[in-house]
C-alpha cells in the first residue's frame, strides 16, 4: 500500500480534519484517507457494470441457449 506525505499543510486546516476526523469517530489519518478516498471515488460515479446492467434492462437484452457439447475434447498436438 502506498504510503503519501502531505508537506506545508496549514496548522488550521490539520486542526479541522482533527475536528472532522473525532466527529466521526476516527483517528486524524483515517479521516484523511476517508477524504481522499471520497474526493476521488464519489458515490455518485457510474460504474460501468451497472451501466452495462441498466443498458440491458432498457432494451431487453438476449437469451442465449448456451449448451455444451459432451463429446469429449481432443489433446493438442504440439509437433
Amino acid at each position: 500500500m502506498a504510503v503519501v506525505t502531505v508537506r506545508n499543510l496549514p496548522d488550521e486546516t490539520h486542526r479541522a480534519i482533527k475536528v472532522r476526523a473525532a466527529h466521526h469517530g476516527r483517528s486524524t489519518e483515517a479521516e484523511i484517507r476517508a477524504i481522499l478516498d471520497e474526493a476521488v471515488r464519489p458515490a455518485d460515479r457510474v460504474k460501468v457494470g451497472s451501466a452495462l446492467a441498466a443498458l440491458r434492462a432498457k432494451f431487453g437484452g438476449v437469451d442465449l441457449d448456451v449448451t455444451r457439447d459432451p463429446a469429449p475434447t481432443e489433446a493438442a498436438k504440439f509437433e
